[in-house]
């Protein structure tokens, strides 16, 4: 009985051990096996109601996988500056996590601001690593839409007004987060280039401005920079709305630009489920639905693409083509993150986080102005130093919409100051102005009580007595994340300074010369009082290390080498699209109430076309207050004349510029070279000239260094919209090699044959 016992379990070990043996790994789990093939795999196993699943949001920030396959669900987070505290299931309201604070980075303004390349990769790959250790697979970032108005609230979010500086820039961005595993979502695709309105406008705009102005950024991410997601906007085009048109994303960007990633939409920007079945859309968020139209329990199940697609697909009315095909895009993205076993751990709030944070800040921070080289600041002389302004002691990290975060910490102006000055100087503080008291963002508090009850005036003459006792004054002003300001959902009521601060700052320089005005802004401000004061400096928004950063560059620890990636006009009317264009839309329409709601969109026609920015100011010859490009230095560079290594090109040829450029100063610092491309005559309107190449070269004093900048056709092109392709003119150019769109040090003329 024993021996026969013995058998049996032998025999019983043996099955069990071939069993195992023989178990195949399924191809969707084989990471051996191509992934198109994996693909191709899971799609095969997949139930029609796993498929449509996949297609939409189960909770605010995320959407479900196959449970039963073992495919995990996706969690998307904002934003582009840091990674977005954790907000309830179901709500917007805050999850009360402990364990949710992050590094805020400096916003995209600052970022592009630094015409550094490598400060792009360095800032995408922290982030991802922050998003990454957070757990989430796409994150809702970057955002690229082109500065068309300095009153758009979100300006701060976006990368300036020119398509190819921030093409350059968002390539390495994507890049730098990818290496995580984690995807991003580049923003908002497209023409999304004003908050008011924006769920209620069709956007008129002729083809070529389109191509030439607008789209570059998206087609550089997808094209060059890989994302794994984009993400729709919420106004219409062609009558359509963008999350769901059939021209934008079905016909340029999956066809034209053969994108095989996924498109998202921005949260709510669904509203027609035939049309986001076939017009591109791949993954719905976000949708005002109240989950009770359709009698369901579940509102997620009641989106366009959930139930009421479903229940076409089994009427026979619509194919699971389409299906098919999204499904497929959404387990290739999974393969690259949910389901990438190689993905680093991440991590956060390191070190290395908080040095690239302030790095950051320093190389964006832009010195418009410096009479008399008042900054940076003598130590020697400095033993007393007012800080002025409301801005010096604002929490900005808390606000501005979606990119309001929960940070670890946010080192405030004046607490940078006085860190960095306080032991040798005495630093004190008046307020000046009362501006925003607020301090908190869906449910996120700063923490700060900002009420000041006394009068302006009682203000004001406080600011100007400690300022008339200082040895230097610094104001620390501009803009802040509230509403109607540089913040989601709507955009600026005026161009100049809010809270009286025009005001304030004349009687400041009034009060004391050695003075020096620092911007908190994500906007170009109209600068009245300009003449009168000595130095500015524009600082964004700098995120976690904004005070650190700004002492630095105030002591002159860091040399200021940070270029504006849009122009200041002078005064509103001076920008296109106020001048030509219509803004916020069209006036008669304005007139009768429309835009108020999607059944009556209001209309917003780009009059202005490609003129935008840096384009208008040069070919219309109206002077900016600072122009695109422009940005001091404490040092001086010497540029030499620029050479080329040919003089006649062919329709595929490459051609090299090199000039030689010396840091003429006593301080080692930085400047960019930029090169612009002009086209001499040309059967069309072309403006001036447009940015074509860049480089920031770093220089100890006395050095010299080549700096080469090489272009092809492209370069040369406009887009030719009834063709309908890109074309370059045989004839003559000239390159135009300068630090800013208005200061060219050095031409050459080609010719293309």
């Amino acid at each position: 009985m024993l021996k026969k016992t013995a058998i049996v379990g032998l025999f019983s070990l043996i099955s069990v051990y071939s069993t195992a043996q023989n178990t195949v790994t399924p191809i969707y789990l084989d990471e051996s096996k191509p992934v198109e093939q994996r693909v191709q795999d899971a799609l095969s196993r997949m139930t029609l109601e796993e498929k449509v699943a996949m297609l939409h949001a189960q909770s605010k920030f995320s959407s479900p996988g196959v449970p039963r396959l073992g495919i995990p669900e996706f969690w998307t987070t904002d934003g582009p500056h840091g990674v977005r505290p954790e907000v309830l299931w179901d709500e917007w309201n805050q999850a009360g996590w402990t364990n949710d604070s992050i590094i805020a980075y400096p916003a995209l303004t600052a970022l592009s601001a630094t015409w550094n390349k490598l400060m792009s990769w360095k800032y995408g790959k922290a982030l991802g690593e922050e998003a990454r250790y957070r757990k989430k697979d796409i994150l809702l970032g970057p955002g690229v839409n082109i500065y068309r108005t300095p009153l758009n609230g979100r300006n701060f979010e976006y990368m300036g007004e020119d398509p190819y500086l921030t093409s350059k820039m968002v390539v390495p961005y994507i890049k730098g987060v990818q290496s995580n595993g984690v995807a991003t979502s580049v923003k908002h695709y497209a023409l999304n280039n004003q908050e008011m309105f924006r769920h209620t406008s069709n956007v008129k705009i002729d083809d070529r401005t389109l191509y030439e102005i607008y789209l570059p950024p998206f087609k550089a991410a997808v094209t060059e920079g890989d994302s794994w997601t984009i993400m729709g906007a919420y106004d219409m085009y062609k009558g359509q709305y963008a999350s769901q048109n059939q021209y934008l994303l079905n016909d340029i960007l999956k066809k034209e630009w053969g994108y095989k990633g996924v498109v998202v939409s921005d949260w709510g920007a669904v509203n027609n489920t035939e049309q986001a079945i076939h017009n591109g859309l791949d993954l719905e968020f976000g949708s005002w639905t109240n989950g009770l139209s359709a009698g369901t329990k579940n509102a997620y199940d009641n989106y366009y693409l959930a139930k009421p697609y479903l229940d076409l697909i089994k009427s026979g009315k619509v194919s699971t083509k389409e299906l098919d095909d999204k499904v497929t895009r959404l387990l290739n993205l999974a393969y690259k993150t949910t389901m990438n076993t190689k993905k680093p751990f991440g991590n956060i709030a390191s070190e290395e986080h908080r040095a690239v944070a302030k790095e950051i800040g320093e190389e964006g921070i832009v010195l418009l102005k410096n009479q008399g080289n008042v900054l940076p600041i003598d130590i020697n002389k400095a033993k007393k130093i007012a800080v002025i302004g409301e801005n010096a002691i604002k929490i900005m990290t808390v606000g501005g919409g979606s990119s309001s975060l929960k940070v670890k910490y946010e080192t405030l102006p004046l607490e940078g100051i006085k860190s960095r000055f306080g032991k040798k100087a005495d630093v004190q503080f008046a307020r000046g102005y009362v501006g925003d008291i607020g301090g908190e963002y869906n449910g996120v508090k700063s923490g700060q009580d900002l009420k000041d009850d006394r009068s302006a005036d009682e203000l004001l003459n406080e600011a100007v007595e400690l300022a008339k006792k200082s040895d230097y004054v610094i104001f620390v002003g501009g803009l802040n994340k509230a509403d109607f300001q540089d913040s989601e959902g709507n955009d600026r009521k005026s161009y100049g300074l809010p809270y009286n601060q025009d005001n304030v700052i004349a009687a400041l320089a009034k009060a004391n010369k050695n003075f020096a005005v620092v911007l908190v802004s994500g906007n170009a401000v109209a600068m009245p009082w300009i003449k009168d004061v000595s130095s500015v400096l524009q600082s964004w928004y700098l995120g976690s290390e904004a005070g650190n950063s700004i002492a630095s560059i105030l002591a002159g620890d860091a040399n200021p080498s940070g270029k504006l990636p849009f122009s200041f006009p002078v005064k509103l009317e001076d920008n296109s699209a106020h001048k030509l264009g219509e803004y916020p839309g069209n006036k008669e329409e304005l007139a009768v109430g429309k835009g108020k709601d999607q059944k009556n969109p209001i209309n917003i026609t780009y009059n202005e076309g490609i003129l935008v920015g840096y384009r208008w100011h040069d070919t219309k010859k109206i002077k900016p207050l600072f122009s695109f490009g422009h940005g001091l230095s404490y040092t001086s560079f010497e540029f030499g004349n620029a050479k080329s290594d040919k003089t006649v090109i062919a329709q595929d040829d490459k051609i090299t510029f090199t000039v030689t450029i010396k840091n003429t100063g006593k301080k080692a610092g930085a400047e960019v070279v930029q090169l612009y491309i002009s086209d001499l005559k040309s059967s069309v309107q072309r403006p001036t000239k447009e940015l074509k190449g860049f480089e920031k070269v770093f220089l100890n004093s006395g050095e010299e260094k080549e700096v080469s900048l090489t272009i092809d056709k492209t370069a040369l092109s406009f887009f030719d919209a009834d063709k309908h392709q890109w074309l370059a003119e045989p004839g003559d150019f000239e390159a135009l090699i300068g630090n800013s769109s208005d200061s060219i040090k050095t031409k050459i003329r080609f010719t293309l044959k």
